[in-house]
This record gives structure tokens, C-alpha cells and sequence, in this order.
């Protein structure tokens, strides 16, 4: 395995987000948690992210504000997107603008881990590094 990479959630939702972070941190994955964009972008863990998993509605800044603002800086991180809403617009927005996926609410284990593994392989890290379980 290569260096210790890290996945960050960004959800509103204590339980959804908790829920996320217990299934990554079970396959073996360092994961940070976050309640909002604001808190993400003033924890400094752009940095050493290789996937960054995203709800589309926060308070404040949306996932896909903060999808803009991380790509006018320059910061170029796997973006896996995650909704409750059935909003095309936002999917073909997050897409169109590089997001690894879109993945709609509730979603399998399996689904999640694809998309964890495409991030890794987009990350530069070579090789998926989960077990596609579901």
C-alpha cells in the first residue's frame, strides 16, 4: 500500500456521515469527517486527501460550490458526490466539472467502493485499495 492516504466525507448528516466513515474505516482506510465545506477548507486536509466524498446540499456552501472553489485554487482531488435528491442538473453539473461520480442516496457498499477505487486510481496511488464489497 502506498503512503497513508486519506479519505475526507463532507456531509450534513451526523448519522449518514458517521455511517460512512465506520464502512471505509472497517475496509482498513484512514477517513476524516467534516459537517460542512467551511469546515473542511479551514482543517487543512486538502492536502493529503486522495478522495474526497461530497454531499451536493450543505448548509452555506453547497458540494458544488465547493467543488468550484477547490478547482479555482488549483487543488485537484477525486470528487465522489453523494445526494439525496434525484437533481439531474447537479449530477451533470458535478460531472461536467470533474467529479469522479454521483451517487444517489442510499447507495450499496459496492457502489461506494467503485467509486473509492477510481479516486485512488485517479489519485495517482496505481491500484484500488478496497475491497468492493456489498
Amino acid at each position: 500500500m502506498p503512503e497513508t492516504v486519506k479519505i475526507s466525507v463532507v456531509d450534513d448528516d451526523d448519522s449518514m456521515r458517521q455511517a460512512i466513515k465506520a464502512l471505509i474505516e472497517a475496509d482498513g482506510q484512514n477517513v476524516e469527517e467534516y459537517c460542512s465545506a467551511e469546515d473542511f477548507l479551514g482543517s487543512g486536509g486538502c492536502q493529503d486527501t486522495a478522495c474526497l466524498i461530497l454531499d451536493v446540499c450543505l448548509p452555506r456552501m453547497s458540494g458544488l460550490e465547493l467543488q468550484g472553489r477547490l478547482t479555482d485554487s488549483g487543488w485537484h482531488v477525486p470528487i465522489v458526490f453523494i445526494s439525496a435528491h434525484g437533481d439531474g442538473y447537479a449530477r451533470d453539473r458535478a460531472l461536467e466539472a470533474g467529479a469522479i461520480d454521483f451517487l444517489q442516496k442510499p447507495f450499496s457498499d459496492r457502489e461506494l467502493f467503485r467509486a473509492i477505487n477510481l479516486a485512488f486510481v485517479v489519485h495517482g496511488n496505481g491500484t484500488s485499495q478496497t475491497n468492493e464489497r456489498g
